[in-house]
């Protein structure tokens, strides 16, 4: 059973950092690409960024210069890296995976970021 769990989401003032990391188990993990959306309260779920089997990454326009992902695949996870957070980042932040980049059919529950003004 393929489970992610993401972690490290919390509360932070506009300018802050935080990492968010997902642990992934019960898949070939070096196989997937692994990917971050968000979801604003009264907004659809929103793309932030994905790495894919190779490393290479992208990132939303709203996000680049600002938000980084990684993974490591000894250890099942990958992570976002977010600086110079701003209001508008604030979303339950989830991560997916798949075996082909854009089609993601695992999903974790999710972590709150909130960033005050």
């Amino acid at each position: 059973q393929v489970q992610l769990v993401e972690s490290g989401g919390g509360l932070v003032q506009a300018g802050g950092s935080l990492r968010l990391s997902c642990a992934a188990s019960g898949l070939t993990f070096s196989n997937y690409v692994m990917a971050w959306f968000r979801q604003a309260p009264g907004k659809e779920r929103e793309f932030v960024a994905r790495i894919r089997r190779s490393g290479s990454t992208l990132l939303a326009d709203s996000v680049k210069g600002r938000f980084t992902i990684s993974r490591d695949n000894t250890k099942n996870t990958v992570n976002l890296q977010m600086n110079n957070l701003k209001p508008e980042d604030t979303a339950v932040y989830y991560c997916a995976a798949g075996l082909v980049s854009g089609e993601y059919n695992h999903w974790g529950q999710g972590t709150q970021v909130t960033v005050s003004s």
